[in-house]
């Protein structure tokens, strides 16, 4: 650190630009924070939309059904039917 400049590191060239590996594109919940249980407890996930721009789903908590979280996937298979 110089006169209150920070010095970044930059990426290798080899790994510039490059793109993601996609280890965690697609990742489900299995336990989300419930507020009127207080805690995070597991979840349902349900199919809510089918829609152009992707399959949209909801989890609800296992115990009492409240809404905890909703997920858009682009990659699932509903929206390949409609892209098809």
């Amino acid at each position: 650190m110089k006169n209150g400049h920070v010095d970044f590191m930059r990426p290798p060239a080899a790994t510039a630009g490059r793109q993601p590996q996609g280890h965690f594109q697609d990742l489900d919940a299995t336990e989300l924070y419930c507020p009127k249980c207080g805690c995070a407890v597991p979840v349902n996930k349900s199919l809510l939309l089918v829609l152009p721009d992707g399959d949209r789903y909801e989890y609800q908590c296992k115990y009492c059904g409240t809404k905890v979280g909703d997920k858009t996937d682009c990659s699932g298979q509903f929206y390949r039917v409609l892209r098809g």
